[in-house]
């Protein structure tokens, strides 16, 4: 499993695993081979987070967004095969269908009050980290201004507003890596102020989009304050209705915007690939004070109704963000402050203006029918339902269809792959087949190249046909060689198209033939960490799952012991049977090294035993720029029956070493 790097800091982010260290017994001659070639978590308790800007007085407004803290942030840019906690660029992407390769030439206004001093440099560590193209000033990309437009005279710095700049930028970037992004800082968290930046923002060339991440109480005021400065036609305007859950608030309740609700997002094994609820903390209702907009409908509220659209908001499903002034660098950000700049991010690359066509859409939308914001609520304004709901209003974009606009929208082809059954258990030696399903999700069906990876050797997956269109099937072989190692897997099934790819993934069980007396083959389960800690005991935060772009050695789990850079031990360990007549054991894992240690003495190691038996050390020393494999070899005593492979990652006080470990395997014969 890929996880988060523990590369630069003296925190790492703990995965949520709590411990137990196995013993057994177990003693023994050991021979040693080594063959090259071969991280957000929670804690105990479960996710907690918290707002980062206290409630606004009446003629303000809050920052909504809300950091996980339960995980601690980590500065720099990190390691390779290490990838921070929380959804990533090409997450996002998938789960909402975003086309590649749209909006250059279009700029993304973000609004926000107070100064961000490290915007840059946290926008430039983002896109480095997943891989986007630079966005910076020198480059005419990005541009930080006051709510004047100077770019020295800005306003104070403010901490919780900085986390909510860095989230704004970050998600733009995910969302249209091409677009140009504005900042425009206002000097308080003033309605005024804020109106102001709003306008200054409108007034720039190339704007498309203009995200608002921030809200503040309705009032009798508020149809002037949108007629004053939410009045740019020509423009997409968004903004978050809230993280409290019902309830309505200004600038999401002005007719004029797109208003932004919120949903849980979390991976699943059907076609899309991912499933959505209404989120708890999500604002929407039935604004007091402002009329509604000409294309909204409903017919129980006869103002205007929040929301319109939504994206992921829930922390506890969050963001990878980096705001190295107000989080302490990588964090897991929540609140409909992430989900307005999605949006925003979408319009511009539609070159779309309003809400309107989002409510004629005949496809183009993922419908979220579950979750509420209100308990006890059985009405579709604090609980969503099939259709319009307030919560996620018409639910979350897929593609750009619905959206409208005249940029990549119609013209955008995107497909999913489901692979059913999603799984199968073989015996070494033996095959099955399984069936791919492609779906159109956007646009045009488009021709695409099926592939897999993720197979262990031995193992030969073949399609039929290999080539074929979205929205036809295709039979997937999988066959085994006698001599295969046993373990689960996760085959990873790809359609490569013209313009977009998508893939699904496939867990695959393999067992050993029996030999004699002894019955020989894999003895680990969970032997690549993707059903998470089951199995295992472990120290909190070694066994997590990769949500980035950065991948494990296989799969989406790893296990990720020490990186803390400061003195720390971490354990991971599974005990496993020796059946009767067994008299050798072979253990051998997958790892990763990185280390900011120079010195020529193994100061960090890691210590691999079998019950009593230590059958080696890996060190700092053993650095890799990629994975490497080792393998180990023991006798059995006699009449022995089970033992503890254990894994014990020791750091000095000075420079991090991370031992990533990842498709471990204990084989008897």
């Amino acid at each position: 499993m890929a996880r988060y790097a523990r590369p630069l800091g003296s925190t790492r982010l703990p995965r949520a695993v709590r411990v137990g260290a196995v013993l057994a017994v177990l003693a023994a001659g050991t021979t040693v081979l080594s063959t090259p070639g071969a991280m957000a978590a929670t804690s105990a308790s479960g996710p907690t987070s918290a707002a980062n800007c206290a409630k606004a007085d009446k003629g303000y407004a809050a920052c909504l967004s809300r950091h996980r803290t339960d995980i601690k942030g980590r500065k720099g840019r990190l390691a390779p095969s290490i990838t921070p906690s929380g959804w990533a660029p090409n997450d996002l992407k998938s789960a909402y269908s975003i086309p590649p390769n749209l909006g250059a030439g279009s700029t993304i206004a973000i609004v926000d009050a107070y100064d961000d001093p490290n915007a840059e440099a946290d926008l430039a560590l983002y896109r480095s980290q997943y891989a986007l193209p630079a966005c910076t000033t020198a480059g005419g990309c990005f541009r930080k201004v006051s709510q004047t437009g100077s770019t020295t005279a800005l306003p104070r710095a403010n901490s919780g507003w900085a986390g909510e700049i860095a989230l704004d930028m970050e998600m733009v970037s995910a969302v249209c890596p091409a677009c140009h992004i504005l900042l425009v800082e206002a000097s308080s968290n003033s309605d005024a102020n804020l109106g102001t930046a709003e306008n200054y923002a409108a007034s720039q060339p190339g704007v498309k989009a203009i995200s608002n991440s921030w809200g503040g109480s309705e009032s009798s005021s508020d149809p002037s304050l949108t007629s004053n400065y939410l009045n740019h036609p020509g423009i997409a305007i968004t903004a978050s209705t809230g993280d409290d859950g019902y309830g309505t608030e200004w600038p999401a309740s002005a007719p004029a915007v797109v208003a932004v609700g919120g949903t849980s997002l979390s991976r699943s094994s059907n076609a899309r690939g991912w499933s959505e609820t209404a989120w708890s903390g999500a604002g929407s209702g039935c604004s007091s004070y402002e009329a509604k907009p000409s294309w909204q409908h409903d017919s129980g509220c006869a103002k205007r109704t929040i929301a319109d659209v939504s994206a992921i908001a829930d922390p506890n499903t969050g963001v990878a963000v980096y705001d190295s002034y107000g989080s302490g660098g990588w964090a897991v950000y929540g609140g409909t402050s992430v989900a307005s700049p999605i949006i925003a991010g979408m319009y511009a690359l539609a070159n779309a203006t309003s809400a309107s066509s989002l409510y004629s859409a005949a496809t183009g939308l993922n419908d979220v029918t579950s979750g509420q914001n209100k308990s006890s609520c059985s009405n579709y304004l604090c609980k969503a339902v099939v259709g319009y709901d307030g919560p996620t209003g018409v639910g979350t974009p897929s593609g750009l269809l619905a959206i409208g606009g005249s940029g990549g929208g119609t013209s955008s082809n995107t497909f999913s792959v489901a692979v059913n059954p999603t799984g199968g258990s073989l015996t070494a030696g033996t095959g099955t087949t399984a069936t791919v399903n492609t779906t159109t999700t956007g646009g045009s069906a488009q021709t695409m190249t099926l592939s897999a990876s993720g197979a262990p050797a031995g193992v030969n997956v073949s399609f039929g046909p290999s080539s074929l269109t979205s929205g036809s099937s295709s039979t997937m072989t999988v066959t085994t060689s006698a001599s295969t190692t046993p373990g689960t897997y996760t085959i990873a099934v790809t359609g490569t198209g013209s313009s977009s790819s998508a893939t699904g993934t496939y867990a695959l069980t393999i067992s050993a033939p029996s030999s004699g007396g002894c019955v020989t083959g894999q003895q680990l389960t969970n032997t690549g960490f993707e059903s998470g800690s089951t199995s295992w005991t472990a120290t909190s935060g070694v066994i997590g799952k990769n949500t980035g772009t950065s991948a494990p050695h296989s799969g989406v789990y790893d296990a990720w012991l020490d990186g803390y850079g400061r003195s720390h031990t971490d354990t991971l360990a599974q005990t496993a049977n020796i059946p009767s007549g067994c008299t050798t054991v072979t253990v051998s894992f997958w790892t990763k090294i990185s280390t900011q240690e120079t010195t020529s003495s193994a100061v960090d190691k890691l210590v691999v035993a079998l019950g009593s038996t230590t059958l080696g050390t890996l060190s700092n020393l053993n650095k890799s720029s990629g994975w490497v494999q080792y393998t180990f070899t023991t006798t059995v005593p006699a009449g022995t029956t089970s033992a503890a492979l254990k894994f014990t990652g020791t750091e000095n006080s000075s420079r991090y070493t991370s031992f990533l470990v990842d498709d471990t395997s204990l084989t008897v014969s």
